[in-house]
This record gives structure tokens, C-alpha cells and sequence, in this order.
């Protein structure tokens, strides 16, 4: 029998530099050159994303600053700049590494059981820079891990790749009880906003953000009370015909969103088929379908916020109510899409904002380039740790594929 897996100590933060959606907006929609056309659609696709505020590392894209050389914005004209990708990578080298020390020492530090000895493997997580020595190395460096910690990068996969860092840290802990994983997600999108007449890439940038998020993944069992999920399967599937719909390239003037808004329609057809693998591998969901809607069954759901309009399709297709999209609509609201480390945030909020209680289900879910759909069971743990949640998960697990806090403390 595998050991019961659990998931703790999420913990997220966010850039200083707020963006006011309202602002952001004003800003695209006067860009020299745009057309009439483009202006109208920058004010829709801003207004309807369902954002309100966002955070960046770009201290220059507060209108309040006024730097001496300005390479992102120029305040002064108003004009978006379009610095070359490697000044946009080096930015993300210095930051990035900053904000993945920083959230992986704060989910270390929330966890009264497990400290940086402890710790087995890190697995890190982002697509929107590269270098090397990379956040792995950052975060055994910055936290003082033994340098023969396991480490493991999964990059530029997209928005779903929290998923497949999940299962990888889930699969590690089965083969070895005694491991502790560290996951960390940073992903720095508004490092690649630019001003165009292209609907994809406006689409994009009335959505994306800075953010990171952070884990604990272990099979051992502790003694203290932690909020905590167990991780019960995990699926991934592919959505026909979608490849070229979602996609991320690497351009002169920085990494270039293939957004199209075909994307919500191909997902609400698709989500069905997409995630019937997952419910029929978990035998106590199973035995409820077809007699009761998936959302009867499953109470909580971590739906990756990609944009107002994905939520919406989920909703109705999943017959979901509300109130079980709104840790995703809330997490968009106050934070936009920061890419792998979304899932995260809603996550978090589901434990801490939900009154989730111990044995209730969770559907995470997914979507990035392919259109890929990633997408995991798991069960609240007992608030007496490891042992009192592993009889939910043994079921939840049985034939299953083995394979974020206050917006203003960093949700």
C-alpha cells in the first residue's frame, strides 16, 4: 500500500509594485500608433478579464516613479518601451531568484515540524526567464540545504506546470516515506508585456502578473496540527485541435503569448473528456457518477484562473456553483494570471478562506500550451496530520495514476 502524501505549508508573495487594472489599461490604450480598432479592443479585453489588480517587479510601471533611464516605460511620453530579451532575461535572473529564495523560506518557516535538514529534494518551477546556475541552486544556497539535495527544473511549460511538479514530488515521497520536497513556482509574465495591435498579445496583457508560491510535499507523518491536503491522483490530457491556440515563443523583444480566444470554447467543450480519467480512477468518486454531477461529489475546486472566460466555461460545463469558483475568481481579481504559480494561490485560499474541512475533495486543474490539461484529486487533510488523512487518500489513490493569504501579505 503507498503512503499517504500530503501537501503542506503553502505560502505565496507577490512583487511591492501594484498595478491598478483601470491605470494598466489607460496606459495600453494610448500607445502611439494603435488603431481605433486596438484601442477598442485593449478597453474590452481590460475591462472584461476580471482583474482588478496585479503585481510586477517593474518598479517603473508605477506611475507614481520616475526613474533616470527608463527601459520598460517612459512616463514622461507615456510609451512603452520594447527593451531587447536580454535585458528583460536579466531582469528576471536578479528578481526571480530573489522571490524563490524568499517564498520557498517562508513556506520552510510556516512548517513547525520540518527545517531546512530536512529537506530532500526541491523541484522549481517557471517559464518566463532562464539562467543557469538556476532557482534550484538559488534556493539550496539561500536556505542553507545540503548541497546534495536532489534538484529538479521544470521550464517554460507554461501555466500547468505546478501540476506536473506536484506529481513528481508526489511520486518521490512514495518511493521514499522519509522524503521532504520543497516546490517553488515563480513566474514574472509582466517582463514580456508589450503594446500591440495583435488581439492574442492584448489579451495577454490585460491578464498576466508576477507572483510566486511555494510547498512542502511529504509522506512523513508529524505531529503538528497543520492545514494540509493529501495529493490522491493526478491526470493529464490534451485538448484536441488546440496546439495552436496557446503556445509561448522567444522573440528579440522578449518571450511572445499565443493567447487566442478561441481557448475558452475549445476548454468547455473538451473539459469533460479532458478530466473522465481522473474521476474514473478514483473509486469513490466513480461510484457517485453518473447519479450525481461531478460538483456534488467533489465540494472544492483550484481552477487555474487563465481568464474570466475559461472560469465561465469550467462553471457551466462542471455545473459548479459560485461559490466553488470563487477562490479562482478571487485569487484573478486580486492578483491576474501569474502563470504556474496560480494554482497555488487558489489552493491556499481553498485551506485558509473556504472552511474547507478534513475528507472534503479538491479538483485542481489546470490549462497551458498544447492546450494541455493537467489536473489532480486530493482530500483536506485531519487537522492531526499524516496519520488521520491517510485512510481518504489510500481510497482516493487506489486506481489512480500515480505518477494564496491576503493580497496585501502576498496572496
Amino acid at each position: 500500500m503507498k503512503p499517504a502524501v500530503h501537501l503542506r505549508s503553502i505560502q505565496t508573495l507577490v512583487p511591492d509594485t501594484l498595478l491598478e487594472q483601470t491605470a494598466v489599461r489607460d496606459v495600453f490604450a494610448s500607445q502611439p500608433g494603435m488603431s481605433r480598432l486596438a484601442t477598442r479592443l485593449v478597453s474590452a479585453s481590460f475591462d472584461g478579464a476580471g482583474v482588478e489588480t496585479r503585481h510586477t517587479v517593474l518598479d517603473e510601471l508605477d506611475l507614481t516613479s520616475e526613474p533616470p533611464s527608463p527601459r520598460f516605460y517612459d512616463r514622461k511620453s507615456g510609451t512603452l518601451l520594447a527593451p531587447g530579451t536580454q535585458m528583460r532575461n536579466e531582469v528576471y535572473t536578479r528578481e526571480a531568484d530573489r522571490l524563490f529564495v524568499g517564498v520557498a523560506q517562508r513556506s520552510l518557516d510556516a512548517d513547525p515540524d520540518i527545517s531546512a535538514s530536512d529537506i530532500t529534494h526541491v523541484i522549481t518551477v517557471s517559464c518566463t526567464g532562464f539562467h543557469a546556475p538556476g532557482p534550484d541552486y538559488a534556493i539550496v544556497r539561500g536556505l542553507g540545504l545540503s548541497d546534495a539535495v536532489h534538484r529538479y527544473h521544470l521550464g517554460f511549460m507554461g501555466c500547468y506546470a505546478a501540476m506536473p511538479a506536484l506529481r513528481a514530488a508526489t511520486q518521490f515521497c512514495q518511493a521514499d516515506p522519509q522524503a521532504v520536497v520543497l516546490v517553488a513556482s515563480v513566474e514574472l509574465c509582466t517582463l514580456h508585456l508589450r503594446s500591440s495591435d495583435d488581439p492574442d498579445t492584448i489579451i495577454a496583457s490585460s491578464l498576466f502578473a508576477d507572483g510566486a508560491a511555494a510547498a512542502l510535499v511529504t509522506a512523513r507523518s508529524l505531529p503538528s496540527e497543520v492545514d494540509a491536503f493529501t495529493l490522491d491522483g493526478f491526470h493529464t490530457g490534451i485538448i484536441p485541435e488546440g496546439e495552436q491556440d496557446m503556445a509561448w515563443t522567444i522573440g528579440d523583444t522578449g518571450f511572445e503569448m499565443v493567447l487566442s480566444t478561441a481557448v475558452p470554447q475549445r476548454i468547455g467543450a473538451n473539459i469533460e473528456s479532458a478530466l473522465g480519467p481522473l474521476w474514473a480512477a478514483d473509486a469513490e468518486i466513480a461510484d457517485t457518477l453518473p447519479q450525481q454531477p461531478i460538483g456534488e461529489t467533489v465540494r472544492h475546486w483550484a481552477v487555474h484562473p487563465g481568464g474570466r472566460s475559461i472560469l465561465d466555461r469550467v462553471q457551466e460545463r462542471m455545473q459548479l456553483t459560485d461559490e466553488q469558483l470563487r477562490p479562482a475568481r478571487e485569487v484573478l481579481r486580486t492578483c491576474g494570471n501569474m502563470s504556474s504559480a496560480t494554482v497555488l494561490f487558489v489552493l491556499k485560499r481553498i485551506l485558509e478562506q473556504e472552511g474547507a474541512q478534513p475528507g472534503e475533495r479538491v479538483a485542481a486543474m489546470a490549462f497551458g500550451p498544447g492546450l494541455t490539461a493537467e489536473s489532480a484529486l486530493l482530500t483536506v487533510a485531519a487537522a492531526d496530520a499524516a496519520d488521520a488523512g491517510a485512510g481518504a487518500a489510500d481510497a482516493g489513490a487506489a486506481g489512480a495514476e500515480v505518477a494564496g493569504a491576503e493580497a496585501a501579505d502576498g496572496r
